[in-house]
């Protein structure tokens, strides 16, 4: 895979609106594909919503003791580093230079990705040049404004799962975020999944892979790869 290009794309929130509790990306859900997908070969360019800084909801890093391979990783590698802290705004992003677009989650997203014109164009463009498109947890928030060749949202009709609405009840942020994931992409037509909360569970409908939760990192990044091994070989 050494002449694919991804761009991951990373919520600019850093503070729950109207409070002072922090959040942004969920590291897990960016360092686990990120490096299954870097280390097959990919080439990794990182933007976000307005550019420049993008911040990890600090709650994802975990401590010494119990934070995850892929975030020790994250941290201390100088790419991955670097990349993060100048991200590009995606206002300037031309998404037909990409073969494949994946969105993190962590609720940071349900404040900017949706709301977005810039990144539904990318997501809609993407898709519909036969792109991989991906998204974990929160990050399908960032498909909810997209649109395939049809015009229709591309969940619509499509196999899909996201953070589910019992699981942010089970955190009690139902009545914080501006709307819950599972509902909306339900209303959108989509074919919703799910396993018992906070399990893993991710799917794969042709272009479009999708992870329930932060557990279904390693199962989205396998997907994205078979995905894209797929793509290369139609």
């Amino acid at each position: 895979m050494q002449n694919i290009r991804a761009l991951f794309i990373l919520t600019s929130i850093s503070e729950i609106p109207g409070t002072d509790r922090p959040t942004g990306w969920y590291a897990d859900e960016f360092a686990t594909p990120y490096f299954a997908l870097r280390d097959a070969g990919v080439s990794i360019d990182v933007a976000s919503i307005s550019g420049g800084h993008a911040p990890v909801d600090p709650k994802s890093l975990g401590t010494a003791e119990d934070r995850k391979p892929s975030v020790s990783r994250m941290l201390s590698d100088v790419e991955a580093s670097t990349a993060i802290e100048a991200t590009r705004p995606i206002g300037e992003i031309d998404p037909g230079d990409y073969d494949l677009v994946f969105l993190p989650g962590g609720h940071g997203v349900m404040w900017d990705f949706a709301q977005s014109e810039h990144l539904g164009h990318i997501v809609s463009t993407a898709f519909q040049n036969n792109a991989v498109v991906g998204a974990v947890c929160h990050g399908p928030a960032g498909l909810l404004s997209a649109v395939d060749a049809a015009g229709d949202p591309i969940v619509k009709g499509r196999r899909v799962n996201g953070f589910t609405d019992d699981e942010e009840h089970a955190v009690e942020l139902q009545d914080v975020v501006p709307y819950l994931l599972e509902t909306r992409m339900r209303e959108q037509g989509a074919l919703f999944e799910s396993a018992e909360n906070f399990q893993s569970h991710a799917v794969r409908d042709g272009n479009l892979v999708t992870g329930q939760n932060p557990a279904s990192v390693s199962e989205v990044a396998d997907l994205l790869l078979q995905a894209l091994s797929a793509r290369e070989a139609a």
